[in-house]
């Protein structure tokens, strides 16, 4: 039996698209229900579901950014208020979306639909929520990491990373107090990320300008940063010391 995730943090609204899906879809179990993105997220990787109900615009971690962390392991229903921009990238990309207020006729079409895609895999979000991303006025750039610390999954903000460095396999999330792991290699990490908060000193590492102390040069003449709240240094690298010419 199909299972879903409802994340909308206003009360009323959300009942009410339970309610119309429970009219429309009987066989569907709303297994969980989350009022922030934070809370989808942790609720959907404790208990995975196969179709993610979202709200786009929820308070500090929107709905795309809860696409994003959920990733191609459910299929995406967003839920938004009228915007003929969203509606159309939407329809553009054939993806399913829902109006508030949800009515009767709407989420019968999409429960048709998603009825008929559930045996195919998730479709391929990532384009569309950069473009929505941009038009929601956050540029399309991370502003979480779902990272491993430990045999835990957490959010972490994105202003809470001090550096990204590349370790084997994986990506090392460094924040003032903790260490994290991800699996994004370090040049698709840095296509997503703030150029104008985050710049890559070298080929394994990329620091956040606001976690930098100071810089100084060593006996190579190379720029070497200190960090705040951290006791290691990052040595820059040939290839990037021109960031720092003027320092």
């Amino acid at each position: 039996m199909p299972r879903a995730l409802i994340a909308e943090d206003e009360p009323l609204l959300r009942e009410q698209l339970k309610r119309r899906l429970a009219e429309a879809w009987p066989e569907l179990t709303v297994a969980a229900e989350a009022a922030t993105g934070a809370e989808a997220v942790a609720t959907f990787d404790a208990d995975p579901v196969d179709v993610a109900f979202l709200d786009i615009r929820m308070p500090v971690m929107s709905g795309l950014d809860v696409a994003r962390a959920i990733g191609d392991r459910a299929h995406v229903v967003f839920v938004t208020a009228y915007d003929e921009y969203a509606i159309a990238a939407f329809e553009e990309g054939a993806i399913d979306y829902l109006l508030k207020p949800v009515t009767p006729e709407r989420i019968a079409k999409v429960v048709a639909r998603l009825k008929a895609r559930l045996a195919a895999p998730p479709l391929d979000l990532a384009a569309l929520i950069a473009k929505l991303a941009a038009r929601e006025g956050g540029g399309g750039h991370l502003k979480w990491i779902r990272a491993s610390l430990g045999n835990a999954m957490r959010m972490l903000p994105i202003e809470d990373v001090l550096y990204f460095r590349s370790e084997d396999k994986y990506t090392k999330v460094v924040t003032a107090d903790a260490e994290a792991l991800i699996r994004k290699p370090i040049k698709e990490l840095y296509d997503e990320l703030d150029p104008e908060a985050f710049w890559q000193i070298h080929r394994s590492t990329i620091v956040s300008l606001r976690a930098i102390a100071k810089v100084e040069r060593d006996w190579r003449d190379q720029p070497v940063i200190t960090l705040k709240g951290r006791p290691e240094q990052l040595v820059v690298s040939r290839t990037f010391a021109h960031l720092f010419k003027a320092m």
